[in-house]
């Protein structure tokens, strides 16, 4: 058994008698959508056949194919707008956008789902986890629920699980369940060409823990502390070429690239950064069950 599972193990065991009733938990928050969600970032080739299409902050990653096209994550509603321009000023035709994915669940991450699948035909494939979530528009959601939808529901075309692979014109994108933020939090790990070599492309669902997530026990989602504890033990031993996330903050994306910079898919390489953003995120997840939050 890993250190760090038999760490947890005994944390949980320590906690095993502390009891928090349903009124414990906290009210669900506001969501605001951020400046930098929607501020225009200009869209660029990463690596092979792999573009970034997002906002400064929000990642969304165009994967293209001779039978269409990929596209992980759809920012906050409204994105589509944005999205698209981004797509043809690449040289791509919007309409070819054939399969729909996100790393989670969240307002900020399938806000413009709905629509881009509207116009585009395109069929969306969610982590089993995150399905209800998606299909609901949100009022599912274990932290931000109750109020209503947060953002257009979703028809869902595929279930994902882990370990199940995405195909479409030779691209073959494997799923990672990594919950704990979401139910069903995934990261995706495919590989990318270009003239020069091939990219084994690691998109990560970085496993921040939100300020609402009570440990041990949180009546809306139970199994969040084993979750967490599952994905924080996975993460690190994934191996790729070079590795983006969810937020370009995240990966430090304006660090990495700048508007107008010379192709560098290695600029993304980065395995010290990386680990050292799930070494943050193990620190603060041990402290907050240390803390019986």
């Amino acid at each position: 058994m890993p250190t760090f599972v038999r760490r947890i193990v005994a944390l949980l065991t320590g906690l095993a008698f502390v009891a928090f009733p349903a009124s414990a938990q906290k009210p669900a928050p506001r969501i605001s959508i951020q400046e930098n969600w929607i501020r225009d970032y200009t869209p660029f080739r990463i690596a092979g056949n792999l573009y970034y299409v997002g906002s400064e902050e929000l990642a969304c990653y165009l994967i293209t194919t001779p039978a269409g096209n990929i596209l992980i994550n759809t920012g906050a509603p409204g994105s589509d707008t944005l999205i698209r321009r981004h797509i043809e000023a690449l040289g791509f035709r919007f309409s070819d956008v054939r399969i729909l994915l996100t790393n989670q669940a969240h307002l900020d991450h399938v806000g413009g789902m709905a629509a881009i699948k509207k116009m585009t035909g395109a069929r969306v494939m969610i982590d089993k986890g995150d399905a209800n979530v998606v299909a609901d528009g949100g009022s599912s959601d274990f932290i931000f629920g109750g109020q209503g939808r947060l953002f257009e529901p979703v028809g869902i075309d595929r279930v994902l699980h882990d370990l199940d692979t995405v195909r479409l014109g030779g691209m073959e994108i494997l799923v990672l369940h990594h919950p704990g933020h979401t139910k069903g939090s995934c990261s995706f790990l495919f590989t990318v060409k270009d003239a020069s070599r091939s990219y084994r492309v690691l998109v990560a669902n970085i496993p921040t823990i939100l300020d609402q997530t009570t440990f041990p026990h949180m009546v809306t989602y139970p199994a969040v502390m084993k979750d967490y504890a599952y994905t924080l033990d996975t993460m690190p031993r994934l191996q790729f070429d070079i590795w983006l996330a969810a937020h370009g903050s995240q990966f430090n994306l304006q660090q990495k690239h700048h508007p107008g910079d010379p192709y560098h898919p290695m600029a993304f390489a980065d395995r010290a950064g990386y680990d050292a953003v799930l070494e943050e995120q193990r620190k603060a997840f041990i402290r907050r069950v240390s803390e019986g939050q």
